[in-house]
């Protein structure tokens, strides 16, 4: 495995109010994020299990991260999300091979559990873009109390030759829901759907 790590970057949001109102319980939303060499920057290259591979550990150790820097056992984390922004010297399909055929087995055991698809993210750009990491509950993808986003963004990432992995966990759901729709209660935990 070709990994080399520039930095890790990890950024804690904890939520106490929203809009008019106090949240009744405090929750945090965490970003794990690496920048990584693009060893393919540059390149058409066929074969991309590298990346896949990359992926596999990145998802486990940011997770892991993520789960840690909230200050939560990580049966307590509740929704899940992963993205990437590669550097124009890159491709979609970089950001893809990281995040989806490996990433996900040990970032949900990362995360206690994941019975739902992981929702995803990913684009070029340069130093400075912003990615908004899509969210949801991580047993039960149509939970809408938890769907929601985290942003991700490094002034300085991703140069041409680096690929932005973000790993994005958190402790609940948006702070006052009342849109109805199924409830974290109601779920069934088996098709990682309700």
């Amino acid at each position: 495995m070709e990994l080399t790590i520039r930095k890790v970057v990890t950024v804690v949001e904890e939520i106490c109010r929203d809009g008019q109102k106090a949240v009744a319980k405090p929750y945090k939303k965490c970003a794990a994020i690496a920048v990584i060499k693009n060893p393919f920057a540059g390149n058409y290259v066929e074969d991309l299990s590298v990346l896949t591979d990359i992926g596999e550990y990145l998802g486990g150790v940011l997770a892991e991260k993520a789960v840690a820097a909230m200050g939560i056992a990580k049966e307590q984390a509740e929704s899940y999300g992963k993205g990437a922004i590669i550097g124009m010297g890159g491709e979609l399909e970089h950001g893809a091979a990281i995040l989806h055929p490996k990433l996900g087995k040990p970032m949900r055991e990362a995360v206690g559990g994941g019975k739902a698809i992981i929702p995803s993210a990913k684009k070029l750009g340069g130093p400075g873009i912003s990615l908004d990491v899509p969210l949801h509950y991580k047993d039960a993808a149509f939970v809408r109390t938890h769907y929601d986003a985290m942003e991700v963004r490094l002034p300085d990432a991703p140069a041409a030759d680096e690929i932005v992995v973000a790993v994005v966990v958190t402790s609940g759901g948006r702070p006052h829901p009342r849109i109805g729709g199924l409830q974290v209660q109601e779920i069934k935990g088996e098709d990682g759907l309700r």
